[in-house]
């Protein structure tokens, strides 16, 4: 079995490709590279067809990351995903009310989830937002960047449960 995430933020140039690499890694790590795929859309077409943010790619290269991000290109997520897509993982509320109108089934609004809900710190209500970056400096996309690594390992578990069942 295949499992597919798709990651979604406003135009795919910040915190969705950033969350997609970073769990990448992460799956790949724990051995469930060949098992997990893995991409990203916006909720938005502002972005599309562009490259990832500079300052994503800034942030992932700050923290140690050395993948090659120049074939990214955005792209806003089309409603026909849902048949396949296992989980969906949004940015912040408003991805989440978008893409649960998106949805036709209750199943499908389901495998909608918050980046942050998989955070072991707990954090309820709106804090489960990551804040958009692209109206800050490399302090805003650093603080993105924690926040996401602080929930990958909660996805990564998710998943592997998933794919034990």
């Amino acid at each position: 079995m295949t499992y597919r995430i798709t990651v979604v933020c406003t135009g795919n140039i910040c915190r969705s490709p950033m969350t997609e690499w970073v769990l990448r890694e992460r799956f790949e790590a724990a051995g469930l590279g060949d098992r997990v795929v893995i991409d990203s859309a916006g909720t938005t077409a502002w972005e599309e067809g562009n490259p990832a943010d500079d300052r994503t790619i800034a942030a992932m290269q700050r923290h140690g990351h050395t993948g090659d991000y120049s074939g990214h290109r955005a792209r806003v997520f089309d409603r026909r995903w849902f048949e396949d897509r296992d989980l969906i993982l949004v940015a912040d509320h408003g991805h989440h009310t978008v893409l649960r109108r998106l949805a036709a089934t209750d199943e499908a609004k389901d495998r909608v989830t918050m980046i942050r809900s998989f955070d072991p710190a707990g954090l309820k209500g709106s804090d489960l937002a990551i804040d958009d970056p692209w109206y800050g400096d490399d302090t805003s996309f650093d603080q993105t960047y924690a926040e996401i690594t602080a929930a990958a390992d909660g996805v990564v578990e998710h998943v592997r449960r998933q794919l034990e069942e």
